[in-house]
């Protein structure tokens, strides 16, 4: 078996900025460069022009993204430099049809990535049929947000065709050897590569991974499932939150009641009425250990909360408590150290009126 290949995509707007990592990822060891969609939209074929001229005893990939036309794309692309032109398998046959034939004229290569498809496996014999020379099986970034990676499929499809299969979607030095054991021999690494403070270093340390077929641990560029939320969240700020979650559904005015509180739980949300208290009690015994109760006292300022209900919480293991309302016993809910955070802090509470 020849050794895997190691492809950074270089996914970014700036074409100095691109040329930079490209420079410290061939001195760590890569092998094959990607003019990414995001180059080349934004810097053209010029991108691919300059990274051949600088590296041309590397593979120069162009990751076109082609749905029409395949046939005046990939002319274009080889011409700049492209060894490599990457076609959407979604396209039509006969698009799919015209890349190869352009391919073989101009001398380079196709590889179709399969993202989009419904059916993988299917599509990727169908194409492999219609003369094209790799198979990419890509997680986006869009959907990389919601935990998936591409190992299943590459698992597959590595058995279903003959030609090669490359793997690209928020791989890192814990994660390749996995793409290889699945069956890919080319491995394409994007954000674990170009956002690394020492690219040339990370690239090494991916080769390594690879050949060497273990998982190097990294606290960088991973997506984590479902199951380790809690672990993310405690790792970033709410500003970091508030980004992901293009700047939605932040709480404004709510104060901690002690600087540096920082909580993360599943909430439990509470809707009462100013100074009454009777839902916030019955929360604490809803809540599960970790969990974070949320009430909504219509920013009143009559206290639903104070010093027994956070002693309550805290024999519960619940993390912590936000009020769009009041909260008083501050003195003692200091002492006993359990974040609270809300709108006011007052000496006065209501009554639980239920």
């Amino acid at each position: 078996m020849k050794k895997p290949i190691l492809q950074v995509a270089l996914d970014l707007m700036n074409l100095h900025r691109a040329l930079r990592i490209a420079k410290e990822a061939v001195s760590g060891g890569v092998d094959w460069i990607e003019a990414g969609t995001l180059l080349i939209k934004s810097e053209g074929m010029e991108s691919v022009r300059l990274l051949k001229r600088q590296f041309p005893d590397k593979t120069i990939v162009a990751d076109l993204k082609t749905a029409d036309v395949g046939g005046v794309e990939v002319e274009m692309a080889s011409k700049a430099g492209a060894q490599v032109c990457i076609i959407l398998g979604i396209s039509d046959d006969e698009t799919v049809s015209e890349a190869v034939r352009a391919a073989r004229k101009y001398g380079s290569k196709i590889m179709v990535d399969v993202l989009g498809v419904e059916d993988k496996v299917k599509r990727a014999r169908e194409v492999e049929a219609l003369g094209v020379d790799y198979i990419c099986v890509h997680v986006g970034i869009d959907q990389q947000m919601k935990g998936e990676n591409p190992l299943m499929t590459v698992k597959q499809i590595s058995k279903a065709v003959k030609i090669p299969v490359a793997a690209a979607g928020g791989l890192n030095t814990e994660t390749v050897a996995d793409a290889v054991m699945a069956g890919a021999s080319i491995i394409i690494v994007g954000g674990a590569i170009t956002k690394s403070p020492n690219v040339t270093e990370e690239v090494k340390k991916l080769k390594r991974a690879i050949l060497e077929l273990k998982s190097i641990p990294t606290d960088l560029y991973k997506k984590y499932s479902n199951e380790e939320l809690y672990q993310v969240f405690l790792k970033v700020s709410t500003a970091n939150i508030s980004d992901a979650m293009h700047r939605k559904g932040a709480m404004v005015g709510i104060k901690p009641l002690k600087s540096g509180y920082k909580m993360v739980g599943r909430a439990i949300t509470v809707r009462t009425c100013n100074g009454d208290w009777a839902k916030p009690v019955e929360a604490i015994d809803v809540a599960k250990k970790g969990d974070v109760i949320v009430i909504d006292a219509s920013s009143g300022k009559s206290a639903v909360w104070g010093e027994l209900a956070s002693w309550s919480s805290i024999k519960k293991g619940i993390s912590g408590v936000v009020i769009d309302g009041a909260a008083r016993d501050v003195e003692d809910i200091l002492k006993m150290d359990f974040p609270v955070f809300a709108r006011y802090f007052v000496p006065n509470a209501g009554e639980p009126k239920g």
